[in-house]
């Protein structure tokens, strides 16, 4: 399942959001619809509200996992790019065969 149209029609607002901003306003959304006794139109509106912030914190995450894919420990301890990890190759360490 692809939130890439819902991710076209995000404000700039919640493109501006942090992760936790924009999952505390889901949870008020959610809270909203489950505990007002609204008319549907409103209800339409709240749920695309909240399918939009939705596909903005599914961007965030795929990001942030992207970026902890890339980052390993050298002998030193520190943390840097994995060899062969480069910006194009977004499967880089998701090989379902390696162990």
């Amino acid at each position: 399942m692809s939130n890439t149209k819902d991710a076209g029609n995000v404000s700039s607002d919640m493109q501006k959001m942090s992760f936790e901003e924009a999952v505390r306003k889901l949870e008020s959304i959610v809270e909203s619809m489950e505990a007002q006794d609204l008319p549907l139109e409103a209800l339409l509106k709240k749920y695309e509200e909240g399918t939009r912030l939705a596909a903005v914190c599914q961007s965030m995450l795929n990001a942030a996992e992207l970026k902890i894919q890339k980052l390993e420990k050298n002998s030193k301890g520190d943390l840097s790019l994995k060899a062969g990890c480069g910006m194009r190759d977004a499967g880089c360490g998701t090989n379902s065969n390696e162990e």
